[in-house]
């Protein structure tokens, strides 16, 4: 199993936004030291605790302060882009990582930054699949263009004057493009399909229950067998929250900390998703009734936590709950206590996924040899 670092990024309200930022920069250097396989960042416009408003610009800032990590956006919300500046950007951003960009993309989160925009009643679904369709034909041929899409048309003819050079547009370093992905939040998700049949490689959230995550690859199986195509676990990432310490007494007092980063995060989830009456999504257990999901139900059963030895057991334990999934995406939580969270990071990389990764290695041994 691999392990990956997944930021959204979250942080608690009131702190100063540059400090933010620049504890997001060192966490995500600290994460390439680390040999953390990929780094992704999310995208938002316009909410206080998500303050990366371009997941594009902070990936070209951390590509020469990275070295071997994977660099991926998590997610592009294609609705808010049109598709020439998307592709022309996402080709630069590939080129500037060196050929390490992982397009993560998705239908956008926030409904304040589609109001902002001016779109609150978008078809944000297929208004995403349309700016994909339209990238990969920009990234996978020559003007003159005359692409006629749903939401979006691109033509360039009467301006193309190869003799000058004028129309061509930038291609990306990895070809056709880079490696795409999708985010999946609810259960049996339609997205699961639509990431099946792009050929993208799924990323479960970390906000939703184990039963959830469950159903993304009974769903995605299930899209694959449909299409002729084998599933394969390794295309697969889970986004978790993890934190981890020297004794399980350490880490629950750190998770439940009242007002801290995972009890103040969970609390803040459970009063977005009671807001928008899907309280029910957050189920711990799928027949969990909606009047017993409580914000700290919700932290205690999202959270993998405890010491090294009880974070493997955990985890593994999860693994075989939820499906074979090949990456671990460890989510970033707020950094104010650098101390705890850096040395949680270097836990998980230097004694949790090798042990993990040891008793995967003996099951399959023991599989096989059966």
């Amino acid at each position: 199993m691999k392990l990956s670092f997944f930021m959204m990024p979250l942080h608690t309200p009131g702190r100063d936004y540059h400090t933010t930022l620049l504890e997001d920069i060192e966490a995500f250097k600290l994460a390439d030291e680390l040999g953390f396989e990929e780094g992704w960042i999310g995208e938002h416009y316009s909410c206080d605790i998500e303050q990366v408003s371009s997941t594009m610009m902070f990936l070209a800032h951390m590509a020469g302060q990275t070295k071997r990590m994977k660099l991926a956006t998590g997610v592009l919300p294609l609705p808010l882009y049109h598709p020439v500046m998307s592709a022309a950007h996402i080709a630069l951003l590939d080129h500037l990582c060196e050929g390490r960009l992982i397009l993560g993309v998705g239908t956008g989160a926030l409904g304040s930054d589609f109001e902002a925009f001016g779109m609150p009643d978008a078809d944000r679904p297929s208004m995403m699949l349309d700016n994909l369709d339209i990238m990969k034909k920009i990234w996978t041929s020559d003007p003159p263009y005359d692409i006629a899409g749903k939401h979006w048309s691109v033509k360039l003819k009467d301006a193309h004057w190869p003799d000058l050079c004028v129309g061509p547009m930038p291609k990306p370093m990895q070809r056709p493009f880079p490696p795409l992905a999708m985010s999946i939040s609810s259960p049996y998700s339609k997205s699961m399909r639509v990431a099946a049949q792009q050929g993208a490689m799924p990323v479960s959230a970390n906000f939703v229950a184990g039963w959830v995550v469950a159903t993304h690859w009974e769903t995605y199986v299930d899209e694959m067998e449909k299409l002729g195509r084998t599933p394969n676990g390794d295309d697969w990432r889970v986004a978790r929250s993890i934190f981890v310490a020297d004794t399980d007494a350490e880490a629950d007092t750190h998770v439940k900390e009242p007002g801290g980063a995972y009890d103040w995060y969970f609390d803040y989830m459970f009063q977005v998703y009671e807001r928008m009456d899907a309280a029910k999504l957050l189920a711990p257990e799928r027949d969990t009734p909606v009047e017993e999901i409580t914000p700290a139900s919700v932290r205690d059963s999202f959270t993998i936590s405890g010491s090294v030895d009880t974070v493997v057991e955990k985890l593994l334990a999860f693994r075989k709950q939820v499906g074979p999934f090949g990456t671990l995406m460890m989510t970033a939580h707020d950094g104010a206590n650098k101390a705890a969270t850096h040395k949680s990071m270097r836990l998980l990389a230097e004694k949790v996924m090798p042990a993990v990764n040891e008793r995967l290695a003996r099951e399959d041994a023991a599989g096989s040899a059966a």
